[in-house]
């Protein structure tokens, strides 16, 4: 912890109270310990949140009007995402993982760095307007990290891996998904069904294929974990952050 990252800490409970963000302090000291050995590649697993993979969609209400919006939209989506793959591909680029980058999974994103990424509202408008409505403007989003169209070619594969923590949660709405697509996550492979959402917990171990003839694609968005508090949301922006700086500096 630096000086700086306890001087927000501080602030933080004086704002909310002592044990307001008691969970994130414990993150920070527990290390490996207290967790599924399938989350033992992910570098924070925070405590107290449900410790299971896969979520049913609507089993969160903040959530519900996220999914709702999604998958009532879906046809549009579709449609503009198919549109922009044949007349802008260059508004895609190979996705950069933060263990790997692949040629055969492609990007577009709507949401980065923090923000919103304006040019991605003419390639995608209904997409980019239901993010803002419904997860952005309600700070569902995690600021963190990011919204994108995922497109894997065919025989694209997703080596198995965690991803970096638990304290956010990753929903899939399905766009355009031939047959021989899977995911799975924590050993239990699931398909995903177009127009509908898939919600996971990504600091289990998962990995995806496309076995089918044409490109898989979902619209991937990255909410906090409807469990955390929002206390514990800033100190987790604030920690991330000055980690993100540091590392910049080195």
């Amino acid at each position: 912890m630096t000086p700086e990252m306890e001087k927000t800490f501080a602030a933080i409970r004086d704002d909310f109270g002592p044990e307001s963000i008691a969970r994130v302090e414990q993150m920070l000291t527990a290390g490996k310990q207290e967790r599924h050995i399938l989350q033992r590649g992910a570098r924070w697993v925070m405590p107290g949140l449900s410790r299971k993979a896969w979520h049913d969609p609507r089993e969160h209400p903040d959530l519900i009007p996220v999914v709702n919006a999604l998958e009532s939209h879906h046809a549009s989506i579709k449609k503009e995402l198919t549109e922009a793959w044949q007349a802008h591909p260059d508004a895609f680029s190979d996705y950069e993982h933060y263990l790997t980058r692949q040629d055969d999974w492609q990007a577009l994103h709507l949401y980065r760095d923090g923000g919103l990424v304006g040019p991605s509202a003419a390639v995608a408008p209904t997409a980019h307007q239901v993010l803002k409505d419904f997860a952005v403007d309600t700070e569902k989003i995690c600021p963190l990290l990011e919204c994108h169209f995922s497109t894997l070619l065919p025989g694209a594969v997703i080596e198995p891996h965690c991803d970096l923590w638990n304290f956010s949660i990753n929903l899939h709405l399905a766009v355009d998904i031939p047959e021989g697509c899977g995911i799975t996550v924590a050993g239990e492979t699931r398909t995903w069904e177009e127009g509908k959402c898939l919600l996971f917990d990504y600091s289990f171990e998962h990995e995806a294929r496309n076995a089918g003839d044409r490109p898989r694609t979902c619209l991937l968005i990255d909410l906090w974990h409807p469990e955390t508090t929002l206390p514990e949301r800033k100190a987790l922006v604030a920690l991330v952050t000055e980690i993100r700086r540091l590392m910049s500096e080195e």
